[in-house]
């Protein structure tokens, strides 16, 4: 039975309207007559032992907490023969739905600082003990005040996590397109269950949009369909982020709200210096809260207010600060009115005191636009003002010393190339390590691919013709093109074909597989003379064998590549410091006769081999392996866990963190993902539907 307006509660709370219903009970306005102070008063109907025991939990949960983006409980109290109550901090304005409600979307910097306000509760509920469960992340439950504020409310399938065990299962109730599979019955719920929610919620508020739901995702195979296809607006950056969120599976998810926070800011340039701060985040007041008239369409903007902890003097200057500005705002309108009409006084006073202003040449005999013969003006001159002859000892200029700038991802340039059959045929493409400025660099009749650079990074060594991804090129030749000038160089060809080329690090070879023996083996051609020199003799060791796939070690003395030899291919690498072959080469990896390995790349400080490894028939998926180069006479890899996606041709970041990679999530589509060296942060760079393969990291610019 809903509460009438006036009903007093406990002899203290005075309902004073109701704010929402639902099947358990209501959420009333009301006074607290012994502080004079508004709350908010959930009641619960149902009396039954789990209905309550859930219900006391959220008061034990609220009344505990203490952050700025989480209500706080004050009061819990049961009424004979009607209900539980709940009294808490009453939050006024609106919640993101309404708001959604009434712009249809919300802009990107507001999604992406209130998903980092949410995160920031989140983080605090995660990381308490026992950790505290949300479970039920929506929009409708995400309150906007007139100020600004945001907070996480409703706790009302909130749960506890002691060790491995839960101490409460809750009610158990989903929102579909927001609730995670897991929270379905298929497996526990923790902490990543609210990022799925939260990042469900921010796809909603900038697409318009549900996502598909969590369950459907798991049971019928439903793909989410990409926020971009229903906000082309949405940076790729910021729509990776949330997708990354929303991975149906717990371990692909960003694996706290910390993490998921971070990467939220970094999703923008206007937010990413806040990444390291303390920060309290608001938006600004809806239109109309303040008494003005609300404008259809009105987009909302978000600002971020450091804290300081505790308050100081310069807390205090910021606060009178803030006064000064509220009291000059209630007299902008007059000012502007006067200041407009001093400005049109001294306007008309130089116009008739200027004689070029006035219309006159003053060089000339005649005016160009002569005035009346009636027009007459008294200039009365003013005597002039006496100035101080006091002299005023120049203070030395501080000196400023300039911020730190944050390392670029990847470092160095912070920018890839790849290869992309967008455009019908493959050719070369470089972008940001954000997935941005893309900018094709061939423009082959016949396609170009897998390119590598030039140690200073001015020039990239391709492939053509590339008519499409293929495991070998027949026919091809090695082609040098200047990023700059976009002059392409020809190098010498074998009829056969030449590909896979790489450029050493001094920037005087380049190593390459060749079909001129009528089988695949790794030359070079020195760039200076156009020498070749043959680099492996596979078809020495057994008949029917070859070399490809060469890796230089980022000292120039040694290459890692692929030696097939009785139908297996394995990591053989040239003896250390003799990369002209005048020694016997070493095997690296024993992977065993049904594993193949492939694409061998070194870690940028030469002490790791990174490769690919798959079974025989090549229908396993392709597990990233790694070996340290001392640990070369055990010949056993260890796996790098990037799972569950597949990782091919790895590429190591000039500042050694980062890896990219080609990957197909779809089974279909292939795209350019990149990930650190620990497997976290894994962010898809490409979503066209043509084929991106051939990922390969820009070197960073040398002085």
């Amino acid at each position: 039975m809903t509460l009438e307006s006036g009903r007093l509660l406990k002899e203290r709370y005075r309902i004073v309207e109701i704010l929402g219903q639902g099947g358990m009970g209501s959420v009333y306005r009301a006074v607290d007559e012994n502080l004079s102070v508004e709350v908010a008063v959930k009641e619960n109907l149902f009396t039954s032992d789990e209905y309550s025991r859930q219900f006391r939990l959220e008061a034990v949960i609220l009344a505990s907490v203490r952050n700025q983006h989480l209500p706080r409980v004050t009061d819990h109290f049961v009424i004979e023969n009607e209900g539980q109550y709940l009294v808490m901090d009453y939050i006024e304005g609106e919640d993101l739905r309404q708001r959604m409600e009434r712009l249809g979307t919300i802009t990107e910097e507001d999604a992406i600082l209130v998903g980092a306000a949410v995160c920031d509760a989140l983080t605090y509920l995660h990381t308490r003990k026992p950790p505290v469960l949300h479970r039920d992340i929506k929009p409708g439950n995400i309150k906007i005040t007139p100020v600004g504020e945001i907070y996480l409310v409703d706790f009302g399938l909130a749960k506890l996590v002691q060790g491995s065990q839960t101490t409460t299962t809750g009610a158990r109730a989903m929102t579909p397109g927001y609730s995670p599979p897991e929270q379905y019955g298929t497996a526990r719920t923790d902490p990543r269950s609210d990022i799925y929610s939260l990042g469900a919620t921010l796809y909603a508020a900038l697409s318009g949009v549900i996502p598909e739901d969590g369950l459907a995702r798991v049971m019928d195979n439903l793909q989410l369909t990409p926020i971009r296809k229903n906000n082309s607006r949405i940076s790729r950056r910021l729509s990776t982020t949330i997708e990354k969120a929303m991975e149906a599976y717990p371990d692909d998810r960003f694996q706290s709200a910390e993490e998921f926070r971070n990467a939220l800011l970094y999703s923008s340039s206007k937010t990413l210096r806040f990444v390291d701060m303390d920060v309290q985040i608001s938006v600004k007041p809806p239109p109309g809260s303040d008494g003005t008239a609300l404008v259809e369409n009105d987009e909302q903007i978000l600002s971020l207010k450091p804290l300081t902890h505790p308050k100081t003097f310069l807390d205090d200057i910021v606060l009178a600060s803030m006064r000064f500005r509220r009291r000059l705002r209630r007299f902008a309108n007059p000012l502007v009115w006067l200041g407009m009409i001093v400005m049109l006084m001294i306007g008309w006073f130089l116009w008739g005191n200027n004689p070029r202003l006035a219309g006159l040449d003053p060089q000339a005999t005649n005016p160009i636009i002569p005035p009346p013969a009636t027009l007459t003006r008294t200039v009365t001159v003013l005597p002039p003002i006496p100035v101080s002859t006091a002299t005023i000892t120049p203070q030395p200029s501080p000196t400023n010393t300039p911020p730190p700038t944050a390392t670029p991802l990847g470092g160095g340039r912070a920018e890839l190339a790849f290869v992309s059959s967008r455009t019908g045929v493959p050719q070369v493409y470089i972008m940001s390590a954000d997935g941005e400025n893309v900018q094709q660099i061939t423009n082959e009749r016949d396609g170009a691919c897998q390119p590598d650079w030039s140690p200073d990074g001015e020039k990239i060594v391709y492939v053509t013709p590339c008519r499409q991804k293929q495991d070998i090129y027949q026919g091809s030749s090695l082609f040098i093109i200047d990023i700059a000038t976009r002059e392409r160089t020809a190098l010498p060809a074998s009829p056969g074909g030449d590909f896979e080329p790489a450029w050493s690090p001094d920037g005087k070879r380049i190593a390459f597989t060749t079909l001129r023996d009528n089988y695949m083996e790794i030359y070079y051609i020195n760039l200076e003379n156009s020498q070749f020199t043959r680099l492996t003799r596979a078809q020495s060791i057994v008949a029917a064998s070859y070399a490809r796939q060469a890796a230089w070690n980022p000292y120039g003395t040694q290459i890692a590549y692929v030696l097939r030899r009785q139908g297996v291919s394995q990591i053989w690498v040239t003896t250390d410091g003799d990369a002209n072959m005048s020694k016997p080469n070493n095997q690296l990896v024993q992977s065993g006769n049904k594993v193949m390995d492939s694409y061998p790349t070194w870690s940028s400080d030469g002490q790791f081999v990174l490769f690919n490894e798959t079974n025989f028939d090549g229908t396993a998926p392709f597990q990233l392996m790694s070996i340290r180069y001392e640990d070369r006479d055990a010949r056993q890899a260890v796996p790098i866990n990037i799972e569950p996606l597949p990782v091919v041709d790895v590429s190591i970041s000039p500042d050694g963190q980062w890896l990219a990679f080609e990957s197909w999530p779809d089974t279909i589509n292939q795209d350019i993902f990149i990930t650190t060296v620990s497997g976290a942060s894994r962010t898809r760079l490409t979503t066209d539907p043509g084929l991106d393969f051939d990922p390969v990291w820009r070197p960073a610019q040398k002085n």
